[in-house]
């Protein structure tokens, strides 16, 4: 499928955000939800991700409300959200901002009490006795049934209908590769026909799904930096996982970078947890390395330290105090505004510094990432002329060379003026 330009340099500079809309108001619901946009805007957030916002099956859910994947109307909005006219009114002032809006997309299982239960049971895999069956251990949604074209085209047609009459913007697709390829590029030229240039984020890491999507989940950069710290790693092999994960893939396709998403702060712990005094550091690396997006999920711009409950009512505490709006928003800003080429390459240290710099001698951007467990000194002798640090005073300047000590987890990002 031939990738718009366009859109693929506007994800250059793009920042992610995930929205959880159960947890993230006391009332959870898309109204009061809309008034954090102008804060998002001003963080420079340019895509909003919102997770599921269909309703929730009742058969066999979890917990006291149930997960957002156990869908039982594709072409609905769960009443404890709000209306279809509420969500008209959410895209419509994300859109005003100048952001984009995706829905997240499940189209490999779906509610026990589905609608298609009922009129469509072919839609949905069986056993041999003609049960539905649930995928692994997932006892709350039944498989749909990828053998019957049907099904798909009615998946597609549901898909379709989100784009059409609310001008949504892409689709996060759920666990993309448990859905046949074919599924994904009919439903992207069918959607594409309506609105053009859509955003397609798969949850996968499947190269041959580059042939539908654009952006694809980091998981072995995600796995590798968390037995980094465990296991006491070199530097080398960071830089190695990140050769195989990117190597296979065709060079339209990003990658996206995360500290912290729905399923790894329920499931596997914040990034606190995961990475410690570290996380910063790591969340730099996401907004700058290349050919990668970043996403920020609900509650990171706040250091929400706790695992929000999956299935249940678990409100994000925005009272907190907090540095990291603005080492967000100062994130998303200079990525929008760096002109860097893609010329790019490593910095070698004997410590563990993880170093790179990006661009030409006009344009640079250093980055220096402590991911060592004791304090280092750097002294690092840089293209010439005059660079700022920009978590710093903006009037400083460093010529020409690095004399600097980092901490664990400190970080340096130098913009040549």
């Amino acid at each position: 499928m031939t990738k718009n330009s366009s859109i693929l340099q506007a994800l250059d500079k793009a920042t992610i955000y995930e929205v959880n809309i159960r947890q993230y108001t006391k009332e959870g619901t898309i109204e009061a939800f809309i008034q954090h946009l102008p804060r998002l805007k001003k963080m420079g957030v340019e895509i909003i991700w919102l997770m599921p916002m269909h309703p929730i099956g009742k058969t066999n859910r979890k917990g006291s409300l149930g997960s957002y994947y156990s869908i039982s109307d594709f072409s609905d909005i769960n009443p404890e959200f709000g209306t279809k006219s509420t969500f008209k009114k959410l895209v419509e002032e994300i859109h005003a901002l100048d952001m984009k809006v995706i829905m997240d997309w499940v189209a490999n299982h779906a509610a026990w009490d589905n609608v298609w239960t009922n009129n469509h049971p072919d839609f949905f895999a069986r056993n041999e006795v003609g049960q539905f069956l649930s995928p692994y251990d997932w006892t709350d949604v039944i498989q749909i049934n990828h053998d019957n074209e049907l099904a798909h085209d009615a998946m597609r047609e549901a898909m379709c209908y989100w784009v059409k009459e609310f001008e949504i913007d892409g689709f996060r697709a759920d666990l993309a590769h448990l859905t046949p390829v074919h599924f994904w590029v009919k439903a992207r030229m069918l959607t594409e026909s309506i609105k053009p240039n859509l955003i397609w984020l798969a949850e996968s890491d499947d190269v041959n799904y580059a042939a539908a999507f654009d952006v694809f989940f980091s998981w072995k950069w995600m796995h590798k930096t968390e037995s980094f710290f465990k296991n006491n790693s070199s530097i080398s092999e960071l830089i190695d996982t990140l050769f195989q994960q990117n190597e296979p893939f065709p060079s339209h396709a990003k990658q996206l970078y995360f500290t912290s998403n729905h399923d790894e702060n329920s499931w596997n712990g914040t990034e606190f947890e995961k990475y410690g005094i570290y996380a910063k550091a790591l969340a730099v690396f996401s907004f700058f390395y290349p050919n990668g997006v970043p996403l920020i999920y609900s509650g990171q711009e706040v250091g929400n330290n706790k695992r929000l409950h999956f299935f249940d009512k678990d409100e994000i505490d925005w009272n907190k105090e907090s540095h990291l709006m603005d080492f967000y928003q100062q994130l998303s800003f200079i990525r929008k505004q760096l002109m860097v080429s893609d010329n790019f390459q490593f910095i070698p240290f004997e410590e563990k510094i993880f170093a790179f710099k990006r661009g030409e001698d006009s344009g640079s951007v250093y980055v220096f990432l402590n991911l060592d467990d004791k304090g280092v000194n750097i002294n690092y002798a840089l293209t010439q002329g005059a660079y700022c640090n920009i978590f710093e005073d903006a009037q400083s300047e460093i010529q020409s060379h690095l004399s600097a000590h980092l901490n664990p987890g400190d970080f340096l990002i130098l913009v040549s003026k």
